[in-house]
């Protein structure tokens, strides 16, 4: 009897003492939010998480395709996911009320990193369509309802003195619109991503492809109220099938987070971030633009998260 409540109480023991161990052990999951799989975010979203699941202990990172910019500012301001792809407009908008997120109360969102320059492309078949005025008439594609694209064309169009009035719009992603432009039930199609854009490249090896130019006037238009925007060149570097080089404007795809994630967890990831780009880039060609010299780009007028800011002023990035 002796011997049996000797061993009782040495299983108690010896459960009390790894209930602790266990317990310690268990991962974090978190929730890394991207885009359409035809876009840029979705590959590199992949290999960020994989980072995240092998680089970081205690840490495990999913991706998930979402509607892009805007949804994912939404999905962090309600603690649906905790990281996500937002282009650095969406991101000023949602800490200032603007925008899209005129009517949000986004308090949530802080900056983490600035990854590369996302392109607005303005895609067609029919090499007659030149600049934004030819569109007048036109079936147009404006992106996913509400998406950041859809916001970028409405400021687009209005730059142009121009609205929905002016097109036959029609509210789809590029996966669809795409199918769409092969189908000739569309004449032409936005998408905002980076370049080359997997889904465009895909397009063009059937059919020879046009991307609508600005001229160097209405990007420093655009620049008034869009201030992030750069002007970038598509070339038939970026895609054999382009009919001819064009002249566009880019803005910088930002990786952003809750703000009540941990500070040593977003000091940590930029560490394993910055120790692996040889991963981010071979996840997508977009991937090598991710540096040190550009990892706020964009970011200066957006509030960052305070592990971030640790990691930069080690850097000396920031004062």
């Amino acid at each position: 009897m002796k011997k049996m409540k000797f061993k009782l109480s040495l299983l108690i023991c010896v459960a009390v003492f790894f209930v602790p161990c266990s317990s310690a052990m268990a991962a974090t999951y978190l929730s890394l939010g991207t885009g359409g799989v035809t876009g840029v975010y979705y590959p590199l979203g992949g290999a960020i998480a994989n980072i995240i699941t092998n680089k970081i202990d205690g840490y495990n990172c999913t991706a998930e395709s979402t509607g892009g910019a805007v949804e994912n500012v939404m999905l962090i301001s309600k603690n649906n996911i905790d990281i996500g792809f937002v282009d650095a407009t969406s991101a000023y908008n949602a800490q200032n009320k603007l925008g899209s997120f005129a009517d949000e109360d986004v308090k949530n969102l802080r900056g983490v990193v600035s990854i590369y320059l996302e392109a607005v492309q303005i895609v067609t078949l029919d090499s007659a369509l030149k600049v934004i005025p030819d569109l007048r008439n036109k079936r147009v594609a404006v992106g996913s309802p509400g998406s950041g694209t859809e916001t970028m064309a409405k400021d687009i169009f209005a730059l142009y003195g121009m609205d929905y009035n002016d097109i036959n719009e029609d509210f789809l992603g590029f996966g669809d619109a795409s199918a769409g432009l092969k189908d000739n039930t569309v004449d032409a199609a936005f998408i905002w991503a980076g370049v080359p854009t997997s889904g465009i490249m895909e397009l063009g090896t059937q059919h020879k492809v046009s991307i609508l130019n600005f001229s160097d006037e209405m990007v420093e238009k655009l620049k008034e109220f869009r201030p992030f925007c750069v002007p970038m060149k598509i070339t038939k570097q970026h895609y054999s099938s382009l009919q001819e080089e064009v002249k566009t404007i880019a803005i910088p795809a930002t990786l952003q987070c809750r703000a009540n994630l941990p500070d040593e967890f977003v000091y940590n990831f930029l560490t394993a971030l910055f120790d692996n780009l040889d991963v981010i880039a071979g996840a997508h060609v977009r991937g090598g633009d991710l540096s040190l010299a550009t990892a706020l780009d964009g970011m200066e007028k957006i509030e960052l998260h305070p592990g971030a800011v640790k990691f930069y002023k080690e850097k000396g990035l920031l004062k």
